[in-house]
């Protein structure tokens, strides 16, 4: 506690603090030894020594980052050319799209040199580096490197001496040490024996081994997440009994004395955090590790309690940020509850079940209880679903862990051999992935809770409550009886009551941020997916919840990140019929990346053509748009690309939407001039951009409009003007931003919008959905089918003439 708030306060503020708690320790100590009484003065003066040495330590190190020639170019802001080591991995934090993509990265490391007015200086000032492009991706933690940088102050807090946004790549000035060079190699051969597995468990299997999580796929990492098994992600003090276990169990068979097994233990533990890379988290596990096999070992758990409090003590006094991690509470809660209460409740519960499972059910137990706390702080939620999926995936670590560090080893010597190792553990690894799946998608698998001090207030409170109710025999049946009752009545009732996915439904419009992301109805199980939104865990869940397992065809309005960033989240675990993207001209680069990622895909790739007609289920999809491969040209950036969306005009027996990609307002008027079918409802273009022709909205004749857009997004979506233009119109508007999921559906022979965040009210207070047409509407442009024909993607595949419009609209009278 004293460092977490000392690293928030001057260097002066600590060595108050400091010579307050001597002070008082000095005082203590003079009482005591005056009255000659012995008892609680002893605890009293170690905790005011220890508070005192660790204030210090936190000031010298924030005076030290405070101070200085990196200090005072943060400063100014100067442009500055400096030496650094890079200090651990460069981590990936995104990717710019556009002509000329490139990753961006943010680099741990340490300026040895830097030049300044005065001349070149030497010293040691650790740094965090923003920087773009790949070249940055292969180094190694200890290479030395030239950058050219602007140099800026850190957040508040953090033992930083600047921030540096780096322009340009690196110039290498040396290469890794040879430990670095080590865990590099054994690391690369992981990655390259685990190419023979399926891509969720190539990309999860060096994140278990190694904590290595560079190609894991974005959706297991939410499935951990929200299945409480993300500690499996990073290298912790489990992985290093695992493997110590393991030598300890061959030297018992080799028949070697106790110091061999020692020795040779230990040996593992270093080797496996070579291969882990021995950063200071590494490091932090090994010292974890250590405390919790001795521990568990010896079946002490007071001295395990003891080397518990010393190791904390020293890894803040040397590594006073730590004190700042989630990670560090983490690993220190989760050890210490395994240390004080498994003990116990395994003895407890091997009366009334076998030792080896008690055992098992106590450790996940006691671990989860421990860390809810700094859960609640972190995210505000509590994981009741966490035990469970702890005690079925934990007997599938341990094969992982020891195959994959086999495998890490044998790769460098013999590929084959290491490919053929790494099988079983991939099978390992997929039942892992396959509990977290089912975990994340239980029902109050994941109940909200208050976050922050509140959250953790409520938790202290609700405690209590819970420990008298469980002392007790009978109050601990009753509850036990009301809590399997809920549970059956939740797993009974849920696929009835369920609020989501309405029955009935037809379009749903996918709450993924900022973007784009349709579900048209196809079928029982089935949708068209038209654009893919941002983010494949996002994309997954909306399908996920709405039941879709097959998808017959996907519609990619335009190549822009925000409509086809997430199609990895519809090919998981989906069939996939085909992909229709729009003509090629506009956004030819992004296109083609396209293509690129489909052929890999082994999917089959069309161009959108206007008449072009399909039905799938209740819904009819007719391409309208674009009329050409070129698109209208327009201002601003990517306006072209936007230009050339796909638009698909969708009919059902009680109306029809108008799907309309990111058309702007030259577009928009080409589809004007060329007729416009009408709509019920409406994706407005572009998540409400200001560049719209108020003749295009009134033309839909729309009578709600969906507005899929990120929360206070930097674009100023919905803009005021298209809002205004909406609501004269008569048309309601819904956003994903304020309502979450939308759904049209079919209701009392109407279409019915209905929100899946809240419901949203109508004007008489009301909850129930709003009807927006009713009957079926004709078409005045109307289509006339010249030929159908089965396609094997599922569905009917129609070419369609279009005819100039006549006569009048039943729905809005003009």
């Amino acid at each position: 506690m004293t460092a977490l708030v000392l690293l928030g306060c001057s260097a002066v503020t600590g060595v108050v603090i400091a010579g307050l708690m001597a002070a008082g320790a000095l005082a203590v100590a003079v009482l005591t030894r005056a009255r000659g009484a012995v008892g609680p003065q002893n605890a009293v003066i170690a905790v005011l020594g220890c508070t005192a040495a660790v204030a210090v330590s936190v000031a010298f190190r924030v005076h030290a980052v405070g101070t200085g020639p990196v200090a005072e170019l943060a400063g100014g802001n100067v442009l500055a050319v400096a030496e650094v080591v890079v200090t651990d991995d460069p981590r990936e934090t995104g990717r710019r799209e556009g002509p000329f993509p490139r990753a961006s990265f943010v680099v741990p490391a340490r300026v040895e040199s830097v030049g300044t007015g005065a001349g070149r200086v030497a010293l040691r000032a650790p740094v965090v580096l923003f920087v773009s492009g790949a070249e940055w991706r292969s180094l190694l933690p200890s290479q030395r490197v030239e950058v050219t940088g602007r140099f800026g102050p850190a957040d508040p807090g953090e033992l930083l001496a600047a921030v540096v946004l780096v322009r340009g790549a690196p110039r290498v000035l040396s290469g890794p040490s040879w430990e670095q060079r080590a865990a590099g190699a054994l690391r690369s051969g992981l990655r390259e024996a685990s190419d023979v597995l399926p891509p969720a468990q190539r990309g999860l299997l060096p994140g278990l081994v190694v904590g290595d999580v560079s190609r894991m796929d974005e959706q297991v990492k939410a499935d951990f997440k929200a299945a409480g098994l993300s500690h499996l992600l990073a290298v912790s003090g489990a992985n290093l009994a695992v493997v110590a276990g393991a030598a300890v169990a061959l030297a018992r068979l080799a028949g070697l004395p106790l110091a061999a097994r020692a020795v040779l233990a230990m040996s593992a533990m270093v080797a496996f955090a070579v291969v882990a890379r021995p950063s200071p988290s590494v490091l932090r596990a090994l010292l974890m590790g250590g405390v919790a096999a001795l521990a568990l070992g010896t079946g002490r758990s007071r001295d395990g309690v003891a080397a518990l409090s010393a190791t904390v003590l020293g890894l803040i006094f040397f590594v006073p940020d730590l004190a700042r991690s989630y990670g560090f509470a983490l690993s220190v809660t989760a050890t210490a509850g395994i240390l004080v209460l498994a003990p116990r409740w395994r003895d407890r519960l091997s009366t009334r079940m076998p030792r080896w499972l008690a055992e098992a059910t106590a450790v996940a137990a006691a671990a989860q209880v421990a860390v809810t706390p700094v859960l609640v702080l972190m995210s505000g939620q509590l994981a009741p679903v966490a035990i469970p999926a702890n005690l079925l995936a934990g007997p599938a670590v341990a094969p992982a862990t020891l195959l994959g560090f086999a495998v890490a080893l044998i790769a460098p010597l013999h590929m084959g051999l290491a490919q053929l190792l790494v099988r079983p553990a991939g099978l390992a690894t997929g039942w892992i992935i396959e509990v977290a799946g089912h975990a994340a998608g239980l029902p109050l698998g994941v109940i909200p809770w208050p976050g922050g001090v509140t959250g953790l207030l409520l938790l202290a409170g609700a405690v209590p409550l819970i420990v008298l109710v469980l002392r007790r025999r009978r109050p601990r049946l009753i509850a036990l009886a009301v809590l399997t009752g809920l549970l059956l009545a939740v797993a009974v009732a849920a696929p009835v009551v369920a609020r989501w996915p309405p029955r009935g439904w037809l379009l749903v419009a996918c709450d993924v941020g900022q973007g784009d992301a349709l579900l048209v109805a196809a079928g029982p199980g089935r949708a068209v997916v038209v654009d893919a939104g941002p983010d494949p865990v996002r994309m997954d869940r909306c399908l996920r919840s709405m039941g879709v397992g097959e998808v017959p065809l996907v519609i990619l309005t335009h190549p822009h990140l925000d409509h086809v960033g997430g199609l990895d989240g519809v090919f998981r675990g989906r069939s996939v019929g085909a992909v229709m993207v729009t003509p090629r001209g506009a956004g030819e680069r992004e296109g083609e990346r396209l293509s690129d990622d489909l052929a890999r895909r082994h999917v089959v790739e069309w161009a959108a053509r206007p008449g072009v007609s399909w039905r799938f289920g209740p819904s009819e999809l007719t391409v309208i748009g674009p009329a050409d491969e070129t698109s209208p040209p327009g201002a601003g950036e990517g306006a072209a690309v936007n230009n050339a969306s796909v638009v698909v005009h969708v009919r059902w027996a009680l109306g029809a939407a108008l799907l309309s990609g990111d058309i702007e307002t030259e577009a928009q008027a080409e589809l004007l001039r060329r007729g416009l079918p009408p709509a019920e409802i409406l994706k407005v273009p572009h998540h409400g951009s200001g560049r719209h022709d108020p003749a295009f909205l009134a033309a839909s004749g729309a009578r709600a409009a969906l507005i899929s857009v990120g929360a206070d997004n930097d674009y100023g979506h919905p803009a005021p003007s298209t809002l205004a233009a909406l609501h004269r119109l008569g048309a309601r508007v819904y956003r994903t931003d304020l309502s979450g999921d939308l759904a049209v559906v079919a209701r009392e022979g109407a279409l019915a919008v209905v929100a899946r965040g809240r419901a949203d009210p109508l004007a008489d207070g009301s909850k129930r959905p709003e009807r927006v047409g009713a009957g079926r509407v004709p078409v005045p442009t109307g289509a006339v089918r010249v030929s159908c024909r089965s396609w094997p993607g599922g569905g009917t595949r129609c070419s369609r003439r279009r005819r100039r419009p006549t006569g009048c609209s039943a729905r809005n009278g003009t």
